[in-house]
């Protein structure tokens, strides 16, 4: 039950996960190019929405309360993620700092595989010592915080109502975040009362533990190929953007 299980998990993984790259979509990123001024509710939209199907974020929640059972943990680790993407999504677009995304979506990738490693108690048995999990939820909420900015980023926002539209978006994160999250919650609870979660508990880690090396190695495959091979025909990286989304549709 357990193999199969696994098995099944890592097979959907490893072909869904590469297919579901979260780019903005294509009919989103025109929107945003076509349009300017301040779009309070279009940009709560595209947030919320880019949370709920981001999948690396899920991920890294879903590994975050997987051992968590008591709602005042969970509201704690859940806050400590969002302040540190709201930092560098708001800081990174605002002050136009960047980051490569395809090095930033990798490092997103390995926080998914600590968190799974974590869980897994394999600080303090392999490596014996247990890094504060609070401070390390927060350090990778920044970087995930640089993966939203770099998406944005790459659609060429117009500088009007800017600062409105990112604290819309912000917000519509945050919104998704809280959806997404309920909704982890809700099965967890289920999971936890049922015989198979002490049976699969450390099986599941170690999918979640494969998906995110899996997402390191779609993400530098990527950083290569487009230092290697870079694209002719894009006049900008909006329009590369634009493009992927498509493909990935």
């Amino acid at each position: 039950m357990g193999k199969q299980f696994s098995g099944f998990l890592f097979l959907l993984l490893l072909f869904a996960l590469p297919a579901l790259a979260h780019n903005v979509a294509a009919q989103d990123a025109e929107f945003i190019k076509q349009n300017a001024g301040a779009l309070i509710v279009p940009f709560i939209y595209l947030g919320a929405k880019h949370m709920v199907t981001g999948y690396d974020h899920l991920l890294f929640l879903f590994g975050v309360i997987f051992f968590l059972y008591r709602l005042k943990d969970v509201a704690v680790y859940v806050t400590c993620f969002a302040v540190g993407h709201s930092i560098t999504l708001l800081g990174g677009v605002l002050t136009g700092i960047h980051v490569n995304p395809f090095i930033i979506d990798a490092i997103i990738g390995l926080s998914v595989v600590y968190k799974a490693f974590d869980n897994l108690n394999g600080f303090r048995t392999l490596l014996g010592f247990q890094p504060n999990t609070k401070a390390m939820v927060l350090l990778f909420g920044l970087f995930h915080g640089f993966g939203l900015a770099t998406k944005l980023q790459e659609l060429k926002l117009s500088s009007n109502g800017l600062v409105g539209n990112m604290i819309s978006f912000n917000v519509g994160v945050e919104i998704g975040q809280l959806i997404a999250l309920s909704i982890i919650l809700m099965f967890m609870t289920w999971w936890r009362s049922t015989k198979s979660f002490a049976q699969l508990a450390v099986a599941a880690n170690v999918v979640i533990m494969t998906a995110g090396f899996i997402l390191m190695g779609y993400q530098l495959g990527g950083y290569y190929d487009a230092k290697n091979n870079p694209p002719e025909q894009a006049s900008n990286l909006s329009d590369i953007v634009v493009a992927q989304a498509g493909g990935a549709r």
